[in-house]
């Protein structure tokens, strides 16, 4: 694969970002695509390794030696129809994914590994910009009708596979546009939404049809389901964790995902109905260390926050991976985001105990106090809090990022859908407790990873297409034996 001696001779070298003096001035895409020859030496470093572990590592099964082989010898169509043929819309993984397929790639154990992701986008963008992209609507239509409740990645993915072996697809969004987590939830810096337009135009020319504004179970009553042969849930985790402390309601506490949606809302001048949420010359504090709340870090800065904090409750991991995560599992490492390097003061080991307040009930301060974790062979982690360490933080606006309880459960009371013990969407094989109900993405398997929710999408409608057919010729990772329990 690649060339012989081109993990040997040839240095990783990742996209390249425009400064951050100048990206913070907006809130547009900031990467710069690399030039052709720079990815063909990147996609000549790939091994020929024997067993390639970024197989098992990426969720999808991408052929990702096969489309890496194809670039270093400028077969970027063969590329595409590589990467497409496991992956239906590389266009958001290669922008969004934390790329779990690198931390498992060979020459990881030796060098820095093999730039997957930045290849991956660089295919996509290439067969956009040359027409390679086309619809594939089915020759020939089922009689069967087949209904999506979300249009996240896991529902997108699931309506285009259906909808290419004939069958009726009708996809429905709460909000008044698609994407879920996509449009709303990830900023425009990370991902600019005309990304998503130009794949549901596709969808669209192939036969998928859209309703937005539809909210099943609040103002579409799930009667009306019945006529569908089958109805597969896409609606992700939604239930975001709160602090139970004291202050929790005050005036500038703020879940990050209210934060994130109405910033992007207001790009597209959206009506906001709710009270506007600015970080314009506030002392921001971000409680929660993951994608999120650097999301929340990155829109802060760019709206001119005087100052950004960031609060971990876990220590500070190590700048290389921890012994306890060896190749090629997903490794214990510190990750520092663009939106981190854009200006942040990082705090580990820190928990919040109390949210001040004016006399107005608006956010003033918090007040904290450093933890330490207990670790006994064969017990559960415990979380105990140093004496003399508590500290007063002036701050007028806080986010909250601190994950997803679950998914809703309006349409799971309604429809009869049983639970599992971790409170998401119980299935076997994706199928539900009720024969013609299937769910998939988040909403099943609990938060989760971009590219997760396309493979559970993918591996759903496999699920769906046997139970409608008795038969399927749609392709399967495998992965979709495994129950949620």
């Amino acid at each position: 694969m690649g060339q012989t001696r081109g993990f040997i001779d040839i240095d990783r070298k990742d996209e390249e970002n425009l400064p951050v003096q100048e990206r913070v001035k907006n809130f547009k895409e900031f990467s710069i695509l690399s030039k052709e020859e720079e990815i063909k030496k990147q996609g000549a470093r790939c091994m020929d390794c024997g067993i390639p572990f970024c197989h098992s590592g990426c969720p999808l099964g991408n052929l990702i030696p096969d489309f890496n082989e194809m670039v270093f010898r400028g077969e970027w169509e063969k590329a595409s129809k590589l990467l497409h043929s496991t992956n239906n819309f590389p266009e958001f993984t290669g922008r969004l994914c934390p790329a779990p397929c690198e931390k498992s790639c060979v020459l990881g154990i030796i060098s820095n590994p093999v730039s997957i992701e930045n290849i991956e986008k660089n295919i996509v963008e290439r067969a956009f910009e040359n027409g390679w992209i086309q619809p594939q609507p089915p020759k020939e239509r089922t009689d069967k009708t087949i209904a999506i409740i979300g249009s996240g990645p896991a529902g997108l993915a699931a309506a285009q596979q259906l909808n290419r072996v004939g069958h009726n697809v009708t996809v429905f969004e709460r909000e008044d546009e698609l994407g879920g987590l996509l449009r709303y939830g990830i900023p425009n810096f990370k991902l600019e939404k005309q990304i998503i337009d130009r794949r549901l135009k596709i969808l669209e020319q192939e036969g998928v049809i859209f309703k937005t504004n539809v909210n099943v179970g609040v103002n579409y009553d799930v009667k009306n389901l019945d006529y569908f042969d089958a109805i597969v849930l896409c609606g992700g985790a939604t239930k975001a964790r709160s602090l139970p402390i004291k202050g929790i309601e005050s005036k500038g506490v703020h879940q990050a995902m209210d934060f994130l949606t109405q910033q992007t809302k207001l790009l597209y001048s959206k009506t906001i109905t709710e009270e506007l949420i600015s970080a314009k010359d506030k002392n921001v504090i971000v409680i929660g260390g993951g994608d999120t709340g650097s999301d929340c870090i990155g829109t802060s800065n760019r709206q001119g926050a005087k100052s950004v904090v960031n609060f971990e409750i876990m220590p500070k991991p190590p700048g290389k991976r921890s012994e306890k995560t060896p190749w090629p599992y997903w490794p214990l490492q510190l990750k520092t985001s663009t939106s981190h390097q854009e200006g942040c003061d990082r705090n580990w080991l820190i928990n919040t105990k109390e949210f001040i307040t004016d006399a107005d009930g608006r956010l003033i301060a918090l007040k904290t106090v450093q933890v330490e974790w207990e670790i006994s062979p064969g017990e559960r982690p415990k979380l105990t809090e140093k004496s003399n360490t508590e500290k007063i933080w002036p701050c007028d606006l806080a986010f909250l990022s601190l994950g997803f309880t679950g998914p809703e459960t309006t349409l799971s009371e309604q429809l009869g859908i049983n639970l599992n013990k971790k409170n998401n969407y119980k299935a076997m094989n994706y199928q539900t407790n009720i024969p013609h109900i299937f769910t998939a993405g988040d909403m099943r398997k609990g938060q989760s990873l971009i590219v997760w929710a396309i493979s559970e999408g993918r591996e759903a409608a496999v699920s769906v297409d046997k139970y409608l057919k008795g038969i399927t010729y749609l392709q399967s990772k495998g992965s979709g034996d495994l129950p949620s329990v």
